[in-house]
Order: structure tokens, then sequence, then C-alpha cells
């Protein structure tokens, strides 16, 4: 299937980290998602796909709400859920941003993807 929808950049600052300072102070996490479903013969009715709002509302839910150590588990979090919600979707690819973690290095970003499949 090559039919996907790709909701990017949705960012809100979480308290997630294995450090306790990323835990008490937070940070700023972005998230993509990249739906793939049978997007032909929607007739244009939005019950037939995704409503891209709820989407961002259940990325936004997951990246404020409770605090996770690992942003891989965060990113598998909202996975399941979308694909809870959504029986449509046959694979969802999310991905986690962390573009200020805790690294005493230079770096532009850190990244963690998840694929998941029904």
């Amino acid at each position: 299937m090559n039919d996907k929808i790709f909701v990017n950049g949705v960012s809100a600052k979480g308290f997630h980290g294995v450090l306790e300072r990323e835990r008490s102070r937070g940070q700023k996490f972005v998230v993509d998602v990249e739906l793939a479903m049978n997007l032909k013969k929607l007739n244009d009715d939005l019950s037939k796909t995704v409503n891209y709002a709820e989407v961002v509302e259940i990325i936004n839910g997951h990246i404020t709400g409770k605090p996770v150590l690992l942003i891989e588990s965060l990113a598998e979090n909202i996975g399941k859920d979308i694909l809870r919600k959504y029986k449509k979707v046959s694979n969802i690819v999310v991905r986690v941003h962390k573009p200020k973690a805790p690294i005493a290095f230079n770096f532009k970003d850190i990244v963690v993807q998840v694929e998941i499949k029904r």
C-alpha cells in the first residue's frame, strides 16, 4: 500500500527522560507520524479517513501527559493509541524528536523511529 497521511512537527513541552532534571524541568518534544491506509474511494467522506485534528490531539496528549523514561516508549505509546482509534490504518511510523537532549556535545537532533504494523 502506497497511500499515506503525514502529520509532521507536532510539538509541545513534556517531562520525559531518564534524568531527574528532564522530568522536573521538561523540554520540547516534536513528533511526526506516517499513517499507511487506503485513501482511494473515500467519496469526500471524513468518516472513511483519519481526522488530523484528532491525531494531533492524541500526540499532544502523550507529549504533555504521563512521563516515560524513554522516547522509544513515547513513540510506541503514540503509535498504539492511534492504531487503536483508527482501524483503517494498517501501519504507522512514529518519529519522536528530542532536540534538547542532555548531551554534552553539539548535535542537531536526537530522533527515535518506531514502526507498528497490524
